[in-house]
């Protein structure tokens, strides 16, 4: 039961002047890091951080360390079919302009 909560893993958390973060009696107070319910219906980093800008935080200070758990050392890539086709504008039957098209395929033969 005690597992309940985590607390926010932002770097600044603790210094956002917000009113939910404040804790203490009068003459000893504090800004606290947030609590953040733990929620098992999905998995992602809000279970870890109370907003965008905490994550944010923490990413930009721990970017080498979040790298190097699975470093990428080639590009990746996504086979696809390009198309491109003469269209008439619905706004002017005179002017016409190449529309492109971009769809995945399989690696088999590039969508041919």
């Amino acid at each position: 039961m005690n597992n309940e909560y985590v607390y926010c893993h932002g770097t600044e958390c603790h210094k956002k002047h917000t009113q939910d973060r404040i804790r203490g009696v009068k003459g000893s107070k504090v800004l606290r890091t947030k609590k953040i319910k733990i929620n098992n219906y999905y998995n992602n980093m809000y279970q870890y951080f109370c907003s965008q800008r905490c994550y944010d935080d923490f990413a930009n200070a721990n970017i080498q360390q979040i790298i190097a758990i699975a470093p990428r050392t080639e590009a990746l890539e996504t086979p696809i079919k390009v198309t491109r086709e003469k269209v008439t504008s619905r706004w002017n039957p005179d002017h016409t302009y190449v529309e492109t098209t971009i769809t995945p395929c399989d690696n088999i033969n590039n969508g041919s």
